[in-house]
């Protein structure tokens, strides 16, 4: 092998090297003189022994444009001190940590390190230059930038006091990032809904306290409650499932991909929305006679109560078309990023109508002392009802407009609909309008049933036994589902979401276990407190209503363990959700609602009119366990065949252990308050006082003797927060 130079064969042959301490170029006894060191340099030599010695990592020497697109100021050379030092000459170089690619021809430099040591030219100081490159003016691009006033030099010569040039140029404290930002305004957002959410549903729990008390619970309210029902029920199946489930997720996409921010395709929608609602109410208003003898033959066989249910379902039937517009309204405000309105604005609706039913106690009587009812109500008493009753839903709309102005939304009428997408979703919307459907006939089922139950019990000395008992048992006995398995969920659904994205199976259900586990800790204890102190809550809530209050509170009891099934439900529901699973959500609420008419009709010609509400108050929850059961074996089957069923079943079988001694103490103690002070005022609170105490205690020692780990732990993060 032909070595490079004789210098270097002399060192790779084992020659006689020089000895230290002799200068280059001295004689050596006995060898001759010796040659001049190669220099420092070889031209012929400059890249034998490099790694890369065909510069197959420079940038310039692989591409004529490379240099031009590599962007030197986001990628800064590396500092002194950081290049490899030359080792031996024969010695193999070591590999660099960021090896070549050859499937890249623009290979990225090694990372640069930490600190200041950064060389820069022209004399530049590493702890003041900032490098802004194009990758920077890319990914900050949304990013709004103060742009200075170019006319402010104008006018400092104009003032009165000099200013010290710390004065001319402060400095701005420094601007939260963009993420953060974000996510202290989705907190606000959220805290704002939840607040929202949880006002509405406590003004309208009064709203049902007062109206008891104005008119009772018999089946003079039950003409009240089909009328103000029925525009709920057709708006909902004529439009308001499809604007929420298709149109609404078009108008988002059409703020985000039209060139005006989508105002224009929101206009289309508003306009299509006050079109179709104004002819559909106008239509229903003229036909209020037919959709009360639909809701309720047996009202509609009493020529009196027809009269009063007309004349209501006339006031109410319009108050759909202002629910549509405040839908619409508030899904334009919440794709702008304004979500306090929608759930706000429903408190108002409540405040009027408190104060409309207050008015008419104040001027008529509570139903206690008055004993109003459908033959003797005075037409002014049915006005002022039914206007009260519209007004509500009036403000509740209006009040969008301030909100729509701030968010910079001129509402108008457009009537260009053709060719922008509306037809589509229409299209898209009949799968939607079978799902209500399927959820309105079983509507319609129970209510018809309610009342008619209702009014023959009524006659036979059973007030409280109809449509309004089985509504107002309902509102009470949804409220924990609605803030304890709601709040659980909110907060696990984000991550069941991500974990579905990303196919991770294992997440997906460990998620869904927690989030039944923790829900079931106070969610298995409020459905037997239901069960054992339903009387003692509805005698003392809805006291002003007279003696229709104690069979609200039979109709509570059965309602009571169906909130196990009820809550497990919404929970698994999620799951399908999170894949984007709509059909057997679909498929799951008609299997409940067939089943619900199914048990509703045979507690109808099975039970004594008395107790037939109170049987179809047991089939609402005989419709969600069998509902559950299916959810459950098509989830576990998504999942891969594994839900974690053991350690929920475990879970809800030892909280349900725990249960049952503590709901049989706290009835007994109920029962034995009342049957010592009465039912009143006093003895249901006393009662309610007792049982609960009695019910808390034993299920506490009860779940502690089981070791509930579910239930340690959020006794444990109360202790925490309230800092014991």
């Amino acid at each position: 092998m032909n070595a490079p130079y004789d210098g270097d064969r002399a060192q790779g042959t084992g020659g006689p090297a020089p000895s230290q301490g002799t200068a280059p170029g001295t004689p050596v006894p006995g060898q001759g003189p010796v040659p001049a060191p190669a220099p420092d340099h070889d031209p012929y030599v400059q890249d034998a022994y490099d790694y890369d010695p065909y510069r197959s990592q420079d940038l310039s020497a692989q591409d004529p444009v490379a240099e031009v697109l590599y962007d030197r100021a986001s990628h800064p050379p590396p500092p002194p001190g950081t290049y490899q030092e030359p080792g031996p000459l024969y010695a193999a170089p070591t590999a660099p940590s960021y090896s070549p690619d050859p499937r890249v021809w623009a290979q990225t430099p090694p990372p640069e390190p930490d600190g200041p040591s950064r060389h820069l030219p022209y004399g530049d100081h590493a702890t003041t230059t900032q490098f802004v490159g194009v990758d920077s003016l890319v990914t900050q691009a949304s990013d709004d930038q103060a742009e200075p006033d170019a006319f402010a030099h104008l006018y400092r010569d104009q003032e009165a006091a000099p200013r010290t040039p710390a004065e001319e140029a402060p400095v701005a404290a420094p601007a939260p990032s963009k993420p953060a930002g974000r996510a202290a305004g989705l907190l606000k957002s959220s805290a704002l809904m939840a607040a929202g959410t949880i006002v509405s549903r406590i003004t309208g729990f009064l709203r049902t306290l007062v109206i008891a008390g104005a008119i009772g619970v018999g089946t003079f309210n039950d003409t009240y409650q089909i009328a103000n029902t029925l525009p709920t029920m057709i708006y909902v199946l004529v439009g308001g499932g499809a604007l929420n489930a298709v149109f609404i997720p078009q108008l988002v996409r059409a703020m985000k991909n039209d060139s005006d921010g989508g105002e224009a395709y929101a206009n289309r929608l508003l306009t299509l929305v006050v079109v179709l609602l104004a002819g559909i109410t106008t239509i229903c208003v003229l036909a209020a006679p037919v959709f009360i003898t639909m809701m309720s033959p047996k009202i509609a066989s009493d020529p009196q109560q027809m009269d009063v249910a007309v004349a209501f379902a006339r006031y109410c039937l319009p108050t759909m078309f202002f629910m549509g517009i405040h839908v619409v309204l508030g899904q334009i405000l919440n794709a702008r990023g304004r979500f306090g309105a929608m759930m706000w604005t429903p408190v108002l609706n409540n405040i009027v109508v408190i104060a409309t039913f207050g008015a008419f106690i104040w001027a008529f009587g509570g139903f206690t002392t008055s004993g109003v009812n459908a033959a003797t109500v005075t037409a002014d008493g049915v006005r002022l009802l039914g206007l009260g009753t519209l007004l509500g839903l009036t403000v509740q709309a209006l009040a969008m407009l301030p909100y729509l102005r701030d968010a910079g939304f001129k509402p108008r009428l457009r009537f260009d609909w053709k060719g922008h997408g509306l037809g589509k979703a229409a299209r898209l919307a009949k799968w939607t309008f079978f799902f209500v459907l399927a959820n309105q006939v079983g509507l319609v089922v129970v209510t018809q049933l309610a009342t008619w139950a209702g009014s023959v019990a009524e006659k036979q000395g059973h007030p409280g036994t109809g449509i309004t008992a089985y509504n107002y048992a309902l509102l009470l006995w949804q409220m924990p589902q609605a803030i304890i398995t709601v709040s659980v969920m909110t907060a696990v659904l984000p991550r069941i979401s991500r974990s579905a994205h990303d196919g991770d199976a294992a997440a997906v259900r460990d998620d869904i276990s927690y989030g039944l586990r923790t829900s079931a800790v106070a969610i298995v204890p409020c459905a037997f407190a239901f069960l054992a102190l339903g009387v003692p809550m509805a005698t003392l809530l809805y006291a002003g209503s007279g003696a229709g209050a104690q069979n609200i509170g039979y109709v509570l009891m059965a309602f009571g363990l169906g909130l196990i099934p009820y809550s497990v439900q919404y929970v698994v529901l999620r799951g399908f959700y999170a894949y984007e699973d709509t059909r057997t959500p679909f498929y799951n609420t008609v299997i409940v609602a067939a089943v619900n008419a199914a048990g509703s009709a045979a507690s109808f010609f099975l039970l004594p009119a008395r107790w037939a509400v109170v049987g179809m108050a047991a089939a609402y929850g005989l419709g969600y366990a069998v509902g559950v059961g299916i959810a459950w074996r098509r989830l576990r089957t998504r999942l891969g065949g594994d839900l974690d069923g053991a350690h929920v079943m475990r879970t809800y079988a030892r909280l349900t252990g725990a249960c049952v001694p503590a709901a049989a103490v706290a009835g007994a103690a109920a029962y034995g308050v009342t049957q010592w002070l009465g039912s009143g005022v006093l003895g249901s609170a006393t009662a309610l006082l007792a049982g609960g105490i009695a019910l808390a205690a034993v299920f506490l020692i009860a779940a502690k003797r089981m070791r509930i780990e579910e239930l340690n732990a959020m006794v444990g993060m109360v202790r925490g927060r309230l800092g014991r």
